[in-house]
C-alpha cells in the first residue's frame, strides 16, 4: 500500500444524486456542466478534515452509474472532460486526493463489445449481476476485458486520479485482479487499490488478489447492531476478526456509505451516533465519511426500483447554514483526533472491559495509545481501568470536563490519548 494511504480520510459521493442528474440518461445524451457543483464543496472537505475524495460512478451510463456504457467518457449528465480534469485541478490545489469508482465486474445492456467478452452459462444464456437483466457480468477469462479494464484504470490515473475502488470486486475471481493490477501498478506503484468484499475472508482475499484494502463490512455491522442491541459482545467479537485482518493489510472502513441505510436511520438512538464515530476513528482502517452523514442526513435504503433514491439525494449548490452543524462539529474533533495520531490506521486494539452496555477498547503501540470509553446503559458506569498518562482528547459536545474521566454519563462516550 503507498504510504500516501496511511493517512487518508475519505469524503465518499455519489456524483449523479449530488449534483442532481436525471436518474436515466436522456435521449441524445445532452452534455449539461453539473460536475463543477463539486467544486463549491471542496472546502467543505477539508474544514471537515477529509484528504480526499471518493467518487462514485463518473463514467457513461444508463441509469445509476454502475450499468456502465463506456469506462472512457464521463457520463453527459455530469459534464465532460474539461468538467473532470477541472475537478481534479481545483482538488489537486487543495491537496485533496481522488479515487474513481471501477464497475468492471458488470455492464449496461448498450456497451459494445464482442461476443466472447461477456460471461455466459452452459446453455448459451447471459449472466447477469445478481439477477438484474440490465446489468451483464464480463468474462473474466477473456484476456481481451483484461487489457481494457488495463486501459481504463491507466487512462484516468494519467488524468490525475490516485487509486480505484474497485466495485462487486467479490463476485471476480481475486486471480484475475491480481493479473490487472500487477500491470497497473507498472506504470503507477503510487496508486491505490480497494475492492468492494461484503463477506468471506478479507484478508485471504486481499492477498491473492494483491488490493490494499477490503470493505469492512462485518465491522460496519457490528457498529450499529451492538449499539441497537445494546451487546457490546458482539462488537468485540467483530474487533478481533478486524484485527486480524489489519495485520496483513488496512480495511477501508466507515459506518455509511451509497449503499446502505444512512447511520443516523440506521441508530435506534441518536444519542449513540457519537459512540458509532468515536469507533469508526478510533480503531485501525481507512475511514471515510459519506457525504451528509457528517450532517446527520437521514435516509433509508428499500429492496425496490429506486430504493437508493434516499441515500442519494442531491445536495445544495454550496454548502449553506442549513443542517446539523453539531454532529459536522463532532466529525471534526473526532477526525482531528485521528489525524493526530496518525498510527490509528495500523494500531492494535485491545479489550480493555467489556459488559454489555460498556466497553472500553485500547488502542496503540510504541508511539501512542487511545482508550475509547463506550456506555449506552440508563447509568452512569465507572470503568475499572487504567488511564495513567492519557488526557481526555474528545467527548459529547458541550459536557464539561469531568472530576473523574472513568465516570461515563449514561448513553455516553469518551476518548482518552497520549498528551
Amino acid at each position: 500500500m503507498p504510504q500516501w494511504a496511511d493517512h487518508a480520510i475519505w469524503w465518499q459521493v455519489y456524483p449523479l444524486g449530488f449534483v442532481g442528474a436525471e436518474n436515466v440518461a436522456p435521449p441524445g445524451r445532452r452534455i449539461v456542466h453539473r460536475l463543477q457543483r463539486l467544486e463549491n464543496w471542496l472546502d467543505y472537505a477539508i474544514e471537515l478534515g477529509c484528504s480526499g475524495l471518493l467518487l462514485g460512478p463518473v463514467f457513461e451510463s444508463e441509469t445509476h452509474g454502475y450499468d456502465t456504457v463506456d469506462h472512457f467518457h464521463i457520463d453527459p449528465r455530469l459534464g465532460d472532460y474539461t468538467d473532470f480534469d477541472r475537478l481534479v485541478e481545483a482538488a489537486k490545489a487543495r491537496g485533496l486526493r481522488i479515487v474513481l469508482d471501477g464497475v468492471f465486474n458488470h455492464v449496461a445492456p448498450s456497451f459494445h463489445a464482442k461476443p466472447e467478452w461477456f460471461r455466459r452459462h452452459p446453455d448459451g444464456t447471459q449472466v447477469y449481476f445478481e439477477g438484474h437483466e440490465h446489468l451483464l457480468v464480463l468474462n473474466h477469462q477473456e484476456p481481451e476485458v483484461r487489457e481494457y479494464v488495463v486501459d481504463v484504470m491507466c487512462h484516468w490515473l494519467e488524468r490525475g486520479i490516485d487509486g480505484w475502488r474497485l466495485d462487486a470486486a467479490y463476485a471476480v475471481a481475486p486471480e484475475f485482479w491480481a493479473g490487472v493490477l500487477a500491470q497497473v501498478r507498472d506504470r503507477f506503484p503510487e496508486a491505490w487499490f480497494f475492492g468492494e468484499v461484503i463477506h468471506g475472508d478479507y484478508a485471504g482475499y486481499a492477498a491473492t488478489s494483491t488490493l490494499d484494502s477490503i470493505t469492512q463490512y462485518e465491522l460496519w455491522k457490528a457498529i450499529w447492531s451492538s449499539l441497537n442491541d445494546g451487546n457490546f459482545f458482539e462488537l468485540a467479537y467483530a474487533l478481533e476478526r478486524h484485527q486480524a485482518a489489519v495485520d496483513p493489510m488496512v480495511p477501508q472502513t466507515f459506518v455509511g456509505n451509497h449503499d446502505v441505510t444512512r447511520i443516523a436511520t440506521k441508530l435506534d438512538d441518536d444519542r449513540h451516533l457519537g459512540h458509532a464515530l468515536a469507533i469508526l476513528f478510533g480503531v485501525a482502517g481507512i475511514p471515510s465519511i459519506y457525504a451528509g452523514d457528517e450532517q446527520a442526513m437521514t435516509g433509508l435504503k428499500e429492496d425496490r426500483a429506486g430504493g437508493d433514491d434516499l441515500i442519494r439525494p442531491e445536495f445544495p449548490e454550496k454548502p449553506d447554514e442549513q443542517g446539523d452543524w453539531a454532529t459536522y462539529r463532532l466529525h471534526q474533533r473526532l477526525i482531528g483526533v485521528r489525524r493526530r495520531n496518525a498510527w490509528l490506521t495500523r494500531s492494535q486494539t485491545k479489550v480493555a472491559h467489556l459488559k454489555n452496555k460498556a466497553l472500553a477498547l485500547r488502542s496503540g503501540d510504541a508511539r501512542g495509545q487511545l482508550l475509547l470509553l463506550l456506555n449506552v446503559g440508563d447509568e452512569a458506569y465507572h470503568f475499572p481501568v487504567e488511564v495513567a498518562g492519557l488526557v481526555i482528547a474528545a467527548q459529547p459536545e458541550g459536557s464539561p470536563l469531568p472530576e473523574e474521566p472513568l465516570l461515563i454519563p449514561p448513553h455516553s462516550w469518551r476518548v482518552l490519548t497520549s498528551p
